[in-house]
């Protein structure tokens, strides 16, 4: 069995708009005047999400999104609703030559008062470099970070890489001051370089207490260089039980709820129910590597035994599409530009061997729904399944490791950097960080090895799609369905996020 790193997503600058709308957000002021603030300012917003920190809020793994939704860390850039590089700590940027880049910084002051200079981000950037394990966006890429000036930082690659700016818009790649790094290179967990984000990013909300996974509290930061939150503060919960963040923000406990199940949408009234569109597909992911799906033709039979209308329909009452590919309409240029797999084997009839360990989490409440109807469709067809259904983080490592033959999982596939490319290498090439199928094609690494060497962009959407095709054709994953995700927000909240990609929910205009 091969070593697997974290996971990983990678980039796309330039591209063209990926979604058909904007983000929702915004600075109205409600009527609700200063209700739990203080000195006049806004109420501190109660807010429940999903997932509980897994890495103590290491920045370099899963826990990045957190920290970037609650608005404490930011990058040198930033995705835009359309899909490509948008100004953040770094004001401009340009390329010189075919491996350096040269980002402009504007003026910023970190949480603990020190100032964001381009030694401070050089650090950062160097400190992720070096973390064990490697961040989600820099995996298979090489990096180095310097001063070069009063406001520039020069960072250059050791191939080129055309997609760089949006690259560093991860949430993997927050840059933080040199505080937050520990000394001794390990972090409580065991497993990678110590980072505290309390204090220590750059964001509207600083980290001012975290109590386990069960909850953390947050106070503006009066000097974040967008301006002063609405908000005097958030009062985060981490509740896995959706069924229990729809009851909340029912009851009045909550301000923002997000990820709603389907089945609790129609029980919250009209005005708290907002559905967006978004890059993330569930799908069924299929061992190559071991055990009964090593047999491709046992993998076709697994795909040719499913009915993915069912999905969207049945269990997501319609927030979702039909599953079509790795990328679904919400990425807007990929039908278009979609073609038929390549490399499919003959479909084999399956036989009375071991039962297959099918697997999935209860974080999205619809998963184990999904996952009990592709049981059931599988044993139609004549597999014996066993089903397993954790909370995420008791099961990412045994999934990461190949312990499954199956796996449900629901992935937003540009939630890092926004690049289409970046997803494929991330988790279906042979050395993928994310490669939960554990997939190992030689015609799929080099059709996405093919397809990172391109700047232009329609040239490197048709080089995705091509490795699609591969990827597809291998039946290592299933599309199941292209979900809309459900975010209840209370009648006196105004200014969420509604990012597509999943990667922020509060900002500077997010009150009650």
């Amino acid at each position: 069995m091969r070593s697997h790193r974290r996971p990983r997503l990678l980039a796309p600058l330039l591209l063209v708009p990926l979604m058909a709308g904007c983000f929702a957000s915004g600075g109205e002021a409600t009527g609700s005047g200063s209700r739990g603030g203080k000195d006049g300012d806004g109420a501190r917003l109660r807010v429940a999400l999903a997932f509980p920190p897994a890495e103590n809020l290491s920045p370099y793994g899963a826990d990045a999104t957190l920290l970037s939704r609650l608005g404490v860390t930011e990058g040198l850039t930033s995705l835009d609703a359309n899909g490509s590089a948008a100004p953040a700590l770094a004001e401009s940027w340009r390329r010189d030559g075919d491996k350096a880049w040269e980002f402009s910084l504007r003026d910023a002051t970190f949480q603990d008062g020190s100032d964001v200079t381009p030694a401070a981000v050089a650090d950062s950037l160097t400190r992720a470099t070096g973390a064990k394990p490697s961040p989600a966006a820099l995996a298979g890429v090489t990096l180095s970070a310097k001063a070069s000036g009063d406001r520039v930082v020069r960072v250059t690659t050791a191939e080129p890489d055309p997609v760089l700016p949006l690259r560093l818009s991860s949430p993997s790649l927050a840059i933080l001051s040199k505080d937050a790094y520990g000394k001794g290179g390990q972090g409580a967990n065991g497993k990678g370089s110590h980072v505290d984000p309390i204090g220590h990013a750059t964001g509207p909300f600083e980290l001012t207490k975290v109590n386990g996974a069960t909850s953390a509290s947050l106070d503006r930061f009066d000097d974040y260089w967008g301006g002063r939150a609405q908000a005097s503060g958030i009062d985060a919960r981490f509740i896995a039980d959706g069924t229990a963040r729809a009851n909340a923000l029912r009851t009045g406990e909550l301000d923002i709820a997000e990820a709603v199940p389907v089945a609790q949408a129609a029980s919250l009234d009209e005005k708290t129910r907002r559905d967006t569109a978004t890059t993330r597909t569930t799908s069924l992911l299929l061992n190559a590597s071991s055990g009964t799906f090593k047999d491709a033709g046992l993998r076709a039979a697994a795909r040719q035994a499913l009915d993915t209308s069912v999905f969207a329909k049945d269990v997501y009452e319609g927030y979702g599409d039909p599953g079509a590919g790795v990328f679904g309409p919400a990425v807007t240029w990929a039908e278009g530009k979609r073609t038929a797999p390549v490399g499919r084997a003959a479909v084999k009839k399956p036989g009375d061997g071991d039962t297959i360990t099918l697997a999935t989490y209860d974080n999205r409440p619809e998963l184990p729904e999904v996952a009990q109807v592709v049981k059931q469709q599988l044993e139609k067809a004549g597999f014996a399944v066993k089903l397993t259904v954790r909370e995420y983080s008791r099961l990412e490592g045994d999934a990461l490791g190949g312990k499954f033959d199956a796996f449900v999982l629901a992935r937003n596939t540009l939630l890092d950097t926004g690049d289409p490319v970046a997803v494929l290498a991330s988790d279906y090439t042979c050395d993928g960080g994310f490669n939960i199928a554990q997939l190992c094609d030689k015609g799929v690494d080099r059709a996405v090895a093919d397809a990172e060497k391109i700047a232009d962009t329609a040239k490197r959407q048709d080089a995705a799609m091509a490795a699609e095709a591969r990827v597809l054709g291998s039946d290592a994953v299933v599309p199941l369905v292209h979900q809309r995700i459900i975010t209840g927000v209370a009648d006196s909240v105004q200014g969420v996020i509604l990012d597509p990609y999943e990667r922020t929910l509060v900002g500077t205009g997010t009150r009650r």
